[in-house]
Order: structure tokens, then C-alpha cells, then sequence
């Protein structure tokens, strides 16, 4: 295909696109990268086994990338062990006007990409959680449409980052969840201003007024010791609801979510 598309032959291909390329483009838009396992997980997951949902999924990806509606990343994840899964996909040139998002692909470098492909995780995690009828997934938002501004002491404009924000439903009850996604690299400092953050917002009484309920903020960390490091740090923090926080490792999420919405 040429470098360059039309724009009656960019609405031509649009038009040929199924509902499952078009739901694949917006996924791969909303989270900025997914891998080729992550994408599998989540748009083809109604195939008789999972070689057959692997297999139609590679071919998907490579007609999507051969029309440049995606892009395919140098860096994989996982080493080429991993195998095509660990493909990075992002939204390509052609998909990009397609979808009238104005965002430039380029490669990222490896500390956002593994962020990023982790809030993707939490995700997958949750989406495949509510197939096995373990929890109701009634809302997902991706960071930054997640994110909230409120007005700060003295009116100054503030704003809290999630990774995610999350809705699950329990007959006529709903939880709510912002999701901080933790790989380990932030500092203690910087973990106390995030908690401070959002104890501010809580206070502003913004969510509350919008949504009836404040989210709790849960701290998904990757292993033990992390875990315990950020217990401790939210614990002896001064004048720090800890009432708003949890942490737990990122195996255990789906646990700690359904126990909720139990």
C-alpha cells in the first residue's frame, strides 16, 4: 500500500473495517500501545480455543498494519521468545486519521511502555474477571480520561492522575475504583504527594457531588517487598485518611475487586 492514502480511499477502507477492527483501533487508541497478546485478550477471546482466537488474531494484526491503521513498535516485550504476542501495537498513520485523534506515533521509551502495557494488564485482568462471572465491569476509564480537576485551596486548579478508574456493580450497589498502577519506581515522596492529592480532592467534595460516592484508591504494586514499603509509607503518613487507600499486588486485584462487589 502507498505511503500516503486518499482521503476517498481512507473512507473506503473504513468502510470494510468489521466492528471488531474498529473496537481493536479503539482500544489500541485509548491505552496508546497494547501488545498482540494483550489485543487477543481482550477482542478475541469467543474462539472455539485459544490457538484458533491466536491465530485469527495474528492475521487481523497484520492486515491492520499492512493498511497502516497500525503500527507495529521496534521493541518487543517478553524477548522473541515470547513469540508474536509480544508484538507492541500502536495506532498508525492511516488509523490515526481515521480516527481524527491528531496523535503522531513514536517509539517510547521502555519506562512508559512498561507503565503503560501494565494499566493495560490491569484491564485485561478485570475484563477477563467479569467473562469467569466473577465481578460486573460496568465502567473502565483509561488515563488521562480518568483524570479529575478540582479547585485547590486558595482556588488554585488541581488535578489527580489515575491510572484507571473503575465501576463494578453488585445488584443495585456499584464500587468505584481509581487505580494507581505502581512499578516500583516512584519515591517515597512522590507516593505521599500522590495520597496527599488525592485526599485533597476527597475533601474538595468534587466526586462525591458527581457521583454520589468517592472512589477508594488502590495502590497495585508488582511484588512483596513494594507492597509492604507502600502499606507502611501510607500508615505513618501525618494527617493522612488511610481510610482512602488500599494496597495490594497486582495477582491479587481481581480478588480484592470482586470481594467488593461481593
Amino acid at each position: 500500500m502507498s505511503a500516503y492514502l486518499g482521503r476517498r480511499a481512507l473512507e473506503r477502507l473504513g468502510e470494510q473495517l468489521s466492528e471488531r477492527d474498529l473496537a481493536i483501533l479503539d482500544s489500541v487508541l485509548e491505552h496508546r500501545f497494547l501488545t498482540a497478546g494483550q489485543i487477543e485478550q481482550l477482542h478475541f477471546a469467543e474462539h472455539t480455543s485459544g490457538e484458533a482466537g491466536a491465530r485469527v488474531c495474528r492475521r487481523v494484526l497484520r492486515r491492520l498494519s499492512g493498511d497502516r491503521l497500525l503500527a507495529r513498535l521496534d521493541r518487543r516485550v517478553g524477548g522473541v521468545r515470547a513469540g508474536s504476542a509480544s508484538f507492541v501495537y500502536a495506532i498508525g498513520p492511516a488509523g490515526s486519521r481515521l480516527l481524527h485523534n491528531g496523535r503522531r506515533f513514536s517509539e517510547p521509551s521502555l519506562t512508559f511502555l512498561e507503565h503503560t502495557l501494565a494499566i493495560a494488564d490491569a484491564r485485561v485482568a478485570l475484563v477477563e474477571a467479569m467473562r469467569a462471572g466473577q465481578l460486573e465491569l460496568l465502567r473502565v476509564e483509561v488515563e488521562p480520561a480518568c483524570w479529575r480537576r478540582y479547585t485547590g485551596t486558595g482556588g488554585a486548579a488541581e488535578i489527580v492522575r489515575p491510572d484507571l478508574y473503575v465501576v463494578t456493580g453488585s445488584g443495585a450497589f456499584e464500587d468505584c475504583w481509581f487505580l494507581e498502577i505502581d512499578r516500583g519506581t516512584e519515591s517515597p515522596a512522590a507516593v505521599r504527594r500522590k495520597c496527599r492529592a488525592y485526599q485533597a480532592y476527597w475533601q474538595s467534595g468534587r466526586e462525591q457531588a458527581a457521583h454520589g460516592v468517592f472512589p477508594l484508591v488502590t495502590w497495585v504494586v508488582p511484588e512483596h517487598q513494594r507492597e509492604a514499603r507502600l502499606k507502611m509509607l501510607i500508615s505513618e503518613a501525618r494527617n493522612l485518611n488511610r481510610d482512602l487507600f488500599r494496597v495490594t499486588r497486582s495477582e491479587w486485584l481481581v480478588e480484592l475487586i470482586a470481594g467488593a462487589a461481593a
